[in-house]
């Protein structure tokens, strides 16, 4: 049987393959991690191109919400299995649980360099019992999620194959949970109006499970390749029929709730929306929507390009693209529209562009992500049924 993660003893060209991985990870984020730091220790919180004028939470906060979202969705994924019994789920769980803990890594490694004093948030939000406040919660959720995390995935170490972990259960209470306070953080924000919605906390839901299984499918053939005439039979199967139709599924609930709240947001004329204005008259929304969605949405419906390899891994790259762009319009065009002005504003929009700062930060995430998985997969190999 093949390792889970692919690279237990005699399976040397992988285990090549996922050190090099390893190595490029880690040389990325040298590099821009390297960079990102001096800048921060040079300039302070000048190093970003947040104002007081209005962009307070600028990309740093979208690549955390990004990785945070996409790790409870991965935990949500491998639940499948662990709380459902789900068997045919069973060869990815532990990849699922892996990935979780390395995008954790990433996005909290990014958040911590925005903080100007990190160290001091860790102690003073939980300890401020701002109980009305969803960031209060989402502290408290998301330290008792990674301490759970690291524990379940302790555990899987030291046993040879994947059976259902009891823990998981509580596990996934938490990153539900999370998922939805992430969600109702922006969505009780009563003065943006671009944000405030009893539906963001179920859009933030979907966003994370559709992210989830975008990144099963991509890593899942990263390690397995492209060709499923190679792989196990309880593989194929997965791979072709319930983890296939579940992400296309996903991406056609995504795809109505952008597309239905783009659409509200450009009909209405109430103060705050003339943002969606902006951001349909820019080709960004469009190569989120069409290209990164509509596409994969096609190739997962289509049987012919369902069960391709090939096809797969690009609508899983094009779904991981196509959230970041969703979550950095959302996220950022929130914000456009000046407080306590609204219509007043008319096409004065609040201009924001990333600085390299905070584009460093990006390549950081992306580098402390893979770097973590990398080196699980290359060190702590576990027995795949598959």
């Amino acid at each position: 049987m093949a390792s889970i993660t692919d690279f237990s003893g005699g399976h040397s060209g992988r285990e090549t393959q996922w050190m090099l991985h390893f190595l490029i990870s880690l040389t990325i984020v040298v590099v821009a991690g390297g960079y990102a730091v001096w800048q921060i220790m040079t300039l302070g919180h000048a190093a970003f191109n947040t104002t007081n004028a209005g962009i307070f939470w600028g990309l740093p906060i979208v690549l955390y919400d990004y990785f945070l979202l996409t790790s409870t969705g991965l935990v949500m994924v491998a639940a499948i299995y662990h709380v459902l019994g789900v068997e045919a789920f069973r060869p990815v769980a532990k990849r699922c649980l892996g990935l979780a803990l390395a995008g954790l890594m990433g996005g909290v490694a990014v958040l911590f360099l925005e903080l100007s004093n990190p160290l001091m948030a860790l102690w003073a939000t939980p300890l401020n019992m701002q109980t009305q406040s969803p960031l209060f919660w989402k502290i408290l959720l998301v330290g008792a999620y990674t301490v759970l995390l690291a524990i379940v995935l302790f555990n899987s170490i030291k046993q040879p194959t994947v059976r259902p972990n009891p823990l998981v259960w509580p596990l996934a209470l938490l990153a539900l949970a999370i998922t939805l306070v992430a969600g109702s953080v922006y969505g009780m924000m009563a003065m943006r109006p671009m944000w405030f919605g009893g539906e963001i906390p179920v859009v933030f839901l979907i966003e994370s499970l559709v992210g989830a299984l975008a990144f099963t499918m991509v890593f899942s053939h990263l390690a397995h390749g492209f060709r499923h005439d190679r792989m196990s039979d309880e593989l194929r199967w997965l791979f072709e029929g319930p983890l296939a139709r579940l992400f296309g599924a996903l991406i056609a609930l995504h795809f109505l709730l952008h597309a239905g709240r783009a659409v509200t947001g450009w009909w209405s004329n109430a103060e705050g929306l003339q943002v969606w204005d902006h951001m349909l008259s820019g080709p960004l929304f469009y190569i989120g929507l069409g290209v990164c969605t509509l596409v994969p949405l096609v190739l997962m419906l289509l049987p012919a390009t369902r069960s391709n390899g090939l096809a797969q891994v690009t609508s899983g790259l094009l779904v991981m693209i196509g959230l970041f762009i969703a979550r950095y319009e959302f996220i950022i065009g929130g914000q456009q529209v000046p407080l306590f002005k609204g219509s007043w504003v008319q096409t004065q929009l609040i201009e924001y562009t990333p600085s390299m700062t905070e584009w460093a930060l990006l390549g950081l995430g992306i580098g402390i992500a893979n770097m973590v998985y990398g080196f699980a997969a290359w060190k702590l190999g576990g027995e795949d049924e598959a």
